[in-house]
Protein backbone atom coordinates (compact mmCIF):
# COMPACT_ATOMS: atom_id res chain seq x y z
CA UNK A 1 0.00 0.00 0.00
CA UNK A 2 1.34 3.27 -0.79
CA UNK A 3 0.94 6.30 1.18
CA UNK A 4 0.69 10.05 0.30
CA UNK A 5 3.80 11.87 0.06
CA UNK A 6 4.37 13.40 4.17
CA UNK A 7 3.48 17.25 4.40
CA UNK A 8 6.31 18.99 4.49
CA UNK A 9 6.25 22.19 6.83
CA UNK A 10 7.24 25.54 4.89
CA UNK A 11 10.98 26.47 5.88
CA UNK A 12 11.52 28.54 9.12
CA UNK A 13 12.15 32.22 8.21
CA UNK A 14 15.39 33.71 8.12
CA UNK A 15 16.12 36.99 9.53
CA UNK A 16 16.56 39.48 6.86
CA UNK A 17 19.35 42.07 7.43
CA UNK A 18 20.09 45.51 5.78
CA UNK A 19 22.70 48.03 6.77
CA UNK A 20 21.51 51.14 7.26
CA UNK A 21 24.70 52.80 8.05
CA UNK A 22 28.05 51.62 7.07
CA UNK A 23 31.44 53.31 9.24
CA UNK A 24 31.55 56.81 7.37
CA UNK A 25 27.86 57.16 7.46
CA UNK A 26 28.42 56.54 11.42
CA UNK A 27 31.21 58.97 11.26
CA UNK A 28 29.16 61.70 9.26
CA UNK A 29 26.19 61.59 12.07
CA UNK A 30 28.63 61.80 14.70
CA UNK A 31 29.83 64.67 13.01
CA UNK A 32 26.38 65.99 12.61
CA UNK A 33 25.24 65.57 16.22
CA UNK A 34 28.78 67.56 17.47
CA UNK A 35 27.25 70.04 15.35
CA UNK A 36 23.95 70.31 16.68
CA UNK A 37 25.54 70.41 20.16
CA UNK A 38 27.76 73.27 19.52
CA UNK A 39 24.99 74.96 17.88
CA UNK A 40 22.62 74.60 20.19
CA UNK A 41 24.09 74.70 23.62
CA UNK A 42 26.17 78.25 21.59
CA UNK A 43 29.06 76.81 21.58
CA UNK A 44 29.04 73.80 24.38
CA UNK A 45 29.99 76.11 27.51
CA UNK A 46 29.48 74.67 30.80
CA UNK A 47 28.01 71.18 28.98
CA UNK A 48 28.83 67.68 29.70
CA UNK A 49 28.94 64.44 27.79
CA UNK A 50 27.43 61.11 29.85
CA UNK A 51 27.05 57.99 28.18
CA UNK A 52 25.32 55.30 28.65
CA UNK A 53 26.69 52.28 28.42
CA UNK A 54 27.49 49.87 26.97
CA UNK A 55 27.53 52.29 23.45
CA UNK A 56 26.40 55.51 24.83
CA UNK A 57 30.25 55.73 26.53
CA UNK A 58 32.32 55.45 23.48
CA UNK A 59 29.43 57.54 21.44
CA UNK A 60 30.26 60.24 24.09
CA UNK A 61 33.95 60.32 24.01
CA UNK A 62 33.97 60.40 20.01
CA UNK A 63 31.71 63.64 20.37
CA UNK A 64 33.64 65.21 22.52
CA UNK A 65 36.66 64.70 20.43
CA UNK A 66 34.78 65.82 17.48
CA UNK A 67 33.23 69.32 19.47
CA UNK A 68 37.17 69.95 20.01
CA UNK A 69 37.84 68.93 16.92
CA UNK A 70 35.48 71.46 15.25
CA UNK A 71 35.65 74.42 18.13
CA UNK A 72 38.80 73.72 20.29
CA UNK A 73 36.62 73.49 22.82
CA UNK A 74 37.02 70.59 25.72
CA UNK A 75 33.49 69.26 26.84
CA UNK A 76 34.14 66.54 29.86
CA UNK A 77 32.63 63.10 29.70
CA UNK A 78 31.68 61.27 31.52
CA UNK A 79 29.78 57.15 32.17
CA UNK A 80 26.65 56.49 33.85
CA UNK A 81 26.43 53.16 34.67
CA UNK A 82 22.36 52.21 35.23
CA UNK A 83 22.08 48.61 35.95
CA UNK A 84 20.29 49.36 38.83
CA UNK A 85 17.54 51.91 37.89
CA UNK A 86 16.12 49.56 35.21
CA UNK A 87 12.80 48.50 35.91
CA UNK A 88 13.46 44.90 33.94
CA UNK A 89 15.83 43.65 36.24
CA UNK A 90 13.22 41.54 37.89
CA UNK A 91 12.80 39.73 34.32
CA UNK A 92 16.10 39.39 32.95
CA UNK A 93 19.26 38.33 34.52
CA UNK A 94 21.56 39.84 36.55
CA UNK A 95 24.01 42.25 34.90
CA UNK A 96 26.75 43.36 36.34
CA UNK A 97 27.32 47.20 37.75
CA UNK A 98 29.63 49.45 35.62
CA UNK A 99 31.54 52.45 37.01
CA UNK A 100 29.92 55.74 36.82
CA UNK A 101 32.30 58.36 35.85
CA UNK A 102 31.56 61.61 36.86
CA UNK A 103 33.99 64.46 35.11
CA UNK A 104 35.84 66.32 37.49
CA UNK A 105 33.83 69.17 38.40
CA UNK A 106 30.56 67.22 38.63
CA UNK A 107 27.27 67.72 37.30
CA UNK A 108 25.57 70.69 39.20
CA UNK A 109 24.46 73.49 37.49
CA UNK A 110 25.56 71.87 34.38
CA UNK A 111 24.26 70.99 31.11
CA UNK A 112 24.55 67.95 30.81
CA UNK A 113 23.71 65.80 27.51
CA UNK A 114 22.87 62.26 28.03
CA UNK A 115 24.41 59.95 25.32
CA UNK A 116 23.12 56.74 23.75
CA UNK A 117 23.05 54.87 20.72
CA UNK A 118 19.42 53.31 20.23
CA UNK A 119 16.17 55.49 21.57
CA UNK A 120 13.63 52.74 21.80
CA UNK A 121 10.85 52.39 24.62
CA UNK A 122 12.42 55.23 26.57
CA UNK A 123 12.69 52.79 29.40
CA UNK A 124 16.87 53.50 29.76
CA UNK A 125 16.80 57.16 29.31
CA UNK A 126 13.96 57.15 32.19
CA UNK A 127 16.67 54.89 34.14
CA UNK A 128 18.96 57.23 33.38
CA UNK A 129 17.48 60.60 34.28
CA UNK A 130 17.09 58.68 38.00
CA UNK A 131 20.51 57.99 37.94
CA UNK A 132 21.35 61.39 37.55
CA UNK A 133 19.39 62.30 40.07
CA UNK A 134 21.89 60.08 42.66
CA UNK A 135 24.69 61.76 40.67
CA UNK A 136 23.98 65.69 41.05
CA UNK A 137 21.68 68.38 39.97
CA UNK A 138 22.22 69.68 36.40
CA UNK A 139 20.75 72.77 35.67
CA UNK A 140 19.07 70.63 32.32
CA UNK A 141 18.99 67.72 30.68
CA UNK A 142 19.49 66.79 26.76
CA UNK A 143 19.43 63.15 25.16
CA UNK A 144 21.78 62.33 22.44
CA UNK A 145 21.18 59.26 20.39
CA UNK A 146 22.51 57.78 17.29
CA UNK A 147 19.38 55.84 16.06
CA UNK A 148 16.23 56.76 17.16
CA UNK A 149 13.43 53.77 16.20
CA UNK A 150 10.02 54.81 17.77
CA UNK A 151 8.01 52.62 19.19
CA UNK A 152 7.83 54.97 22.61
CA UNK A 153 6.21 53.96 25.99
CA UNK A 154 7.29 56.74 27.76
CA UNK A 155 7.38 60.49 27.08
CA UNK A 156 10.92 60.94 26.05
CA UNK A 157 12.08 62.56 23.15
CA UNK A 158 15.77 62.77 21.63
CA UNK A 159 17.23 66.39 21.35
CA UNK A 160 19.51 65.41 19.01
CA UNK A 161 19.30 61.93 16.61
CA UNK A 162 21.52 60.61 14.62
CA UNK A 163 19.46 58.47 12.12
CA UNK A 164 15.44 57.95 12.29
CA UNK A 165 14.32 54.56 11.66
CA UNK A 166 10.66 53.93 11.30
CA UNK A 167 10.79 50.08 12.71
CA UNK A 168 7.94 47.20 13.41
CA UNK A 169 7.96 45.74 16.24
CA UNK A 170 9.40 42.40 15.00
CA UNK A 171 12.40 44.06 13.71
CA UNK A 172 15.40 45.28 16.03
CA UNK A 173 18.17 47.74 15.70
CA UNK A 174 21.64 46.14 15.98
CA UNK A 175 25.02 49.12 16.73
CA UNK A 176 28.50 47.75 16.43
CA UNK A 177 30.98 50.49 17.48
CA UNK A 178 35.18 49.59 16.92
CA UNK A 179 35.58 50.25 20.45
CA UNK A 180 33.38 47.67 21.49
CA UNK A 181 32.87 45.51 18.65
CA UNK A 182 35.67 46.50 15.87
CA UNK A 183 33.35 48.12 13.42
CA UNK A 184 31.06 50.68 12.83
CA UNK A 185 27.93 50.17 11.53
CA UNK A 186 23.87 50.05 12.29
CA UNK A 187 22.09 47.02 10.97
CA UNK A 188 18.14 46.40 10.86
CA UNK A 189 17.40 42.87 11.38
CA UNK A 190 13.90 41.19 10.70
CA UNK A 191 12.16 38.32 9.11
CA UNK A 192 12.35 37.74 5.28
CA UNK A 193 8.52 37.40 4.04
CA UNK A 194 7.59 33.81 3.02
Amino acid sequence: MAYPPAAQSPPPRQPSVKVILASADVQRVVDRIAHQILEKTQGAGNTVLLGIPTRGAPLARRLAARISTFEDVTVPVGVLDITLYRDDLRRHATRAVGPTQVPPGGIDGKRVVLVDDVLFSGRTVRAALDALNDVGRPASVQLAVLVDRGHRELPIRADYVGKNIPTSLAESVKVTLAETDGADEVKLYGETPR
